[in-house]
């Protein structure tokens, strides 16, 4: 398609999408007295309005049946998680009983690392991208020093070639196999925060599994963002949190995918708690572990309600509309706004924009504003378009297909153009 910078021309291409109704379902902050623009759903989805119904049952449920309510709500405390994991399964590529939801990342992250990080003396080392998200890195290397290893000597960083932004598959390809019967387990953001890249997982995945070691990923970029196949792929386990694309609220729970293969082994090591047990002998109290032959064997405690009722309810949605034209919509709003982006980069001249995200990618587009300060950032936001600024001068944009319009990046340019030469 040749896509044009106007007005006229964006509307025509919200007239013809048809997610473009979907607008209507989320929450919108206001600036100006105008809905902003808004580019952050990599970091805090906005608010489907449905959302309100689903708390305020749990709350009636509360206050009308109190303890009785794990039973006789209508829908049962007690099995509420369940009824994400079919929805969840569809977003991830993976069978209902191989996902559940509990904890936030990186706590279930760490849960996991006991299953599938089990260093030996030779076997001891993990692959992880440079500079991975902070957390991530914190809890690679608690685990390493945990476990009684040097983060210096256990943790292989790949990285990026010099005076490139983006990661070349064949070089992490080429590193897991150097470091080979060394290496214990892999674990990469599936979709790089800052620059966005996407990685390739199924390749990754299965050069890692072919010298012996554990994949992993941490999906909080792309859960609800790109297409993943966790089963088909041979994943062994991955973890994200919910709150980015797939709009469930602020620091609100984790979703986790455990492979099938080892959904039935009893000794497995994993730390475990009540509500890891079957459900058939859970209120038996009984004194050994017997656990549920899902990925619910990995919850602790009884999952917090009041924290997965807006996850159900945003999960609804990606049920109506299905990932594969969230992904159509996101390919071409994204291209759409790189193609503003271009634009505008021709119409002023006393800076220049370099997108670093490469062609392997979601929703989001990070882009270095040579030239350019924390001032622009500013006047963006006084101006109803609420992005991201990462030092020094790179801003994240990610037009989510849910609620962003193809107005919005006509617009944005407009706004950015205005900053500029202001």
């Amino acid at each position: 398609m040749t896509f044009q910078n106007s007005l006229k021309f964006a509307q025509q291409l919200d007239a013809e999408d048809k997610l473009s109704k979907y607008r209507q379902e989320f929450h919108y902050p206001q600036v100006n007295g105008k809905d902003v623009i808004y580019f952050t759903g990599n970091s805090l989805g906005l608010q489907p309005k449905r959302t309100q119904k689903f708390v305020d049952e749990v709350m009636k449920d509360w206050k009308e049946l109190a303890v009785e309510g794990h039973f006789y709500a209508e829908k049962p405390w007690w099995d509420y998680h369940e009824r994400l994991s079919k929805g969840l399964g569809k977003v991830v590529g993976a069978k209902p009983e191989e996902v559940s939801v509990m904890n936030t990342l990186t706590v279930n992250l760490h849960l996991l690392m006991v299953s599938f990080y089990r260093p030996t003396t030779k076997r001891f080392k993990i692959l992880c991208e440079e500079k991975a998200f902070p957390s991530d890195q914190y809890m690679l290397q608690s685990q390493v020093k945990f476990h009684g290893f040097d983060p210096k000597d256990a943790i292989v960083e790949v990285k990026k070639r010099e005076g490139e932004n983006a990661w070349r598959t064949q070089d992490i390809i080429n590193k897991i196999k150097e470091v080979g019967d060394e290496l214990a387990l892999v674990l990469i953001g599936g979709v790089n925060y800052y620059n966005g890249q996407v990685f390739d997982m199924k390749s990754i995945t299965q050069v890692g599994k072919s010298v012996g070691a554990f994949v992993g990923w941490d999906l909080a970029h792309a859960a609800g963002n790109v297409k993943l196949e966790l089963h088909d792929w041979g994943v062994d386990f991955a973890s994200w949190c919910s709150y980015k694309y797939m709009n469930s609220g602020p620091g609100n729970a984790s979703g986790i995918f455990v492979n099938e293969k080892y959904l039935s082994k009893k000794d497995i090591p994993r730390f475990e708690g009540w509500w890891g047990t079957k459900k058939e002998t859970r209120f038996l109290m009984q004194p050994d572990f017997d656990p549920i032959e899902t990925a619910d064997a990995w919850q602790l405690s009884n999952p917090p309600i009041l924290s997965i009722a807006p996850y159900l309810a945003s999960l609804e949605l990606f049920d109506q509309v299905g990932m594969e034209a969230l992904i159509e919509k996101q390919q071409k709003i994204v291209a759409y706004l790189e193609f503003i982006l271009n634009e505008i980069d021709k119409e002023v001249h006393n800076s220049s924009f370099e997108i670093i995200t490469p062609n392997e990618r979601g929703c989001q587009l990070s882009v270095f504003l040579h030239g350019q300060g924390r001032t622009l950032f500013d006047y963006l936001m006084k101006n109803g378009v609420i992005t991201d600024w990462r030092e020094p001068n790179v801003i994240r944009l990610a037009p989510a297909p849910f609620y962003c319009s193809f107005a919005d990046m006509y617009n944005f340019g407009q706004i950015l153009k205005q900053g500029i030469l202001n």
